[in-house]
């Protein structure tokens, strides 16, 4: 096969060629079809990487299918339906939505499942990723297929270019931080998500950073994970009291790890905020439902759904107006005190 001509853009014929397979193959794959087997897939794909294949126009064909009213749809893929912070999202994708002219389809995105296609299979102005890590190939399959994508605050580092926006999490590690130290607290332990999640290690480094900074210069922070999970933050809780016994104020990176920690802090004997005090992260209904009511740092959940959805459309039709868009977007978290927090001990 001769070298492509420098400069000259990619082709479908050049992809094809690359994979040894067809163009109609090669168009059908990029379209989401079904009747293609997993080894002709993965081979096309691989093409569609090395050769840095894009559809002609990218976003500007879904511009053109919005404007038009031919693509009504947008695609919100998930990795759960649960929780109350997803449905808050959810609600927030869906409203902004719905005002644009929009339906959503919610995509499952189970570990083996191949979701990919079943996004290119519909046409949609584009891709709103939640609690979604999607691997290179993924990625390369939507770009190739001119799929505007935003990530809402991703689990790792995204691709250079691709739109994602999330909240200010290293500030809303500092404010809890902060609002302990105010209350004098010096021996603190974080209840952490899983360590190689950006908005969890964000967190702990805002609160660690805002702790090494303290005037006094005593404060301490020691760090375990509960993997976002109530029952794991509580088996978690103990572990960290059990190295720690002289805590007296923690930080769960969640509202529902929090709750973690309120049942471990019952179960050994001990009074919130009297003898511990507590903060969480999110700021869901859990948190004032709860006694007593948790101190927790917001992030504007519903918001953040609508924003995506709004930069998703911003996106679908930024090629037509030349305008560049920012990769990243950020909303502001703030303090919110409640009952769970008090002078310390």
């Amino acid at each position: 096969m001769s070298p492509r001509p420098v400069g000259s853009r990619p082709t479908l014929s050049l992809v094809a060629a690359t994979a040894g397979t067809s163009v109609p193959t090669v168009s059908k794959v990029l379209r989401g079809g079904t009747d293609v087997s997993a080894e002709t897939r993965a081979k096309v794909m691989e093409a569609v990487r090395a050769v840095g294949y894009t559809r002609p126009g990218g976003a500007k064909i879904e511009s053109v299918q919005y404007e038009s009213g031919l693509a009504n749809v947008l695609t919100l893929v998930v990795t759960h339906f649960e929780g109350s912070w997803a449905n808050l999202v959810t609600a927030g994708v869906g409203r902004e939505a719905a005002a644009a002219g929009l339906d959503v389809v919610m995509t499952l995105a189970e570990p083996a499942g191949d979701w990919v296609s079943r996004v290119l299979r519909r046409r949609s102005v584009g891709t709103i990723g939640a609690l979604v890590d999607p691997t290179s190939r993924q990625f390369n399959a939507l770009f190739a297929a001119g799929v505007p994508v935003v990530l809402i605050d991703p689990m790792s580092t995204a691709p250079s270019g691709v739109a994602s926006i999330g909240v200010a999490n290293w500030d809303g590690g500092r404010m809890a931080a902060e609002h302990l130290l105010s209350l004098g607290h010096e021996r603190m332990g974080i209840v952490a998500g899983h360590a190689r999640h950006l908005y969890s290690r964000a967190r702990v480094d805002g609160f660690r950073a805002a702790a090494a900074t303290a005037p006094a210069g005593n404060a301490t922070v020691s760090v375990t994970y509960g993997g976002w999970n109530r029952d794991k933050a509580a088996a978690a809780t103990h572990t960290l009291l059990d190295r720690n016994p002289g805590i007296t104020g923690i930080f769960a990176c969640s509202d529902p790890m929090a709750l973690g920690i309120y049942d471990t802090l019952n179960a050994r004997g001990l009074r919130i905020p009297e003898d511990v005090s507590v903060i969480g992260f999110d700021d869901l209904p859990e948190a004032y439902c709860v006694s007593p009511g948790l101190t927790t740092v917001r992030q504007p959940s519903t918001e953040l759904g609508a924003a995506a959805v709004k930069h998703l459309i911003e996106l679908s039709q930024s090629e037509d107006s030349g305008i560049r868009r920012p990769a990243r977007m950020e909303l502001a978290t703030e303090l919110v005190v409640r009952a769970s927090t008090g002078p310390a001990s």
